[in-house]
């Protein structure tokens, strides 16, 4: 970098564009990431756009066509670190759902001319198709958590975004458990912190919308909610059926032992 400020890029791919916006909506704090960062390429921000290379890429998005499967490459190609943001880019997001049923189906039902529509069988990660440096999850991601990740690229540390689950956060704003109070199917012992409990501090249970904690066995989180709660299988196969419905293990839980195609497979 030799003195120079460290470029970065944000990119788009399949998405609601709504972690692009957790960066935006960093408002004061934005002021001092642009004061160590050259924002060269951040179209959501503004429309002066620098050719790569890049230090630092931040991906929003899955791969669901094609053209974006080819475009992810020339994006790795020009950045130095690669970091996917939100649940989108880091597990395929709620658009996944397509990945257990005939994409062809939905074009079918959808579209007058599904002939002219170019789309992948499946959306899957950015890890599917490039290495990736970094995962921030969530959906949308925290904007404190994004901070911390793009201080520790400035540092040249490791982030220090927390492996917990969400029950961490709910005892530390002291909110009573509702998969204990209320027999509640709360997602929150097998999902990554980050929210900061916010459905449980309204009495609703966890939905998983920052996806799978590390060695997060949801499995037997399964079995204890149809064993000791009383949750239908239905119930459950709804829970894990959501924005991370991708990734591992929920994956496997959408179906409930119904291994579902890998990508790429009918």
């Amino acid at each position: 970098m030799s003195g120079a400020r460290p470029r970065l890029a944000v990119w788009k791919f399949a998405s609601c564009d709504g972690c692009q916006l957790s960066l935006l909506d960093c408002e004061d704090e934005l002021l001092a990431v642009a004061g160590k960062l050259d924002i060269a390429n951040f179209p959501e921000a503004s429309s002066a756009v620098s050719e790569g290379p890049y230090d630092l890429s931040l991906v929003e998005g899955s791969i669901t066509t094609p053209h974006d499967a080819e475009r992810i490459q020339a994006v790795r190609r020009q950045s130095r670190v690669l970091v996917t943001i939100g649940a989108c880019a880091t597990a395929g997001g709620i658009q996944a759902l397509r990945n257990f049923a005939d994409v062809d189906d939905f074009l079918r039902a959808v579209y007058a001319t599904p002939a002219y529509i170019s789309t992948l069988a499946t959306s899957t990660a950015i890890g599917d198709h490039v290495a990736v440096d970094y995962e921030l999850r969530g959906c949308p991601i925290n904007k404190a958590q994004l901070l911390d990740v793009i201080g520790a690229f400035l540092a040249g540390r490791r982030p220090r975004v927390s492996s917990a689950s969400v029950c961490t956060e709910c005892k530390r704003r002291g909110t009573v458990c509702v998969m204990v109070a209320h027999g509640a199917a709360c997602l929150g012992p097998v999902t990554h912190a980050g929210c900061g409990a916010l459905c449980p501090a309204y009495d609703r249970p966890c939905y998983g919308c920052f996806g799978p904690k590390e060695l997060a066995n949801a499995a037997a989180l399964a079995a204890h909610a149809e064993g000791a709660l009383g949750a239908d299988r239905a119930t459950m196969t709804r829970a894990f059926h959501t924005f991370n419905a991708w990734a591992e293990p929920f994956r496997s839980l959408s179906r409930h032992g119904e291994p579902p195609p890998e990508p790429g497979h009918d």
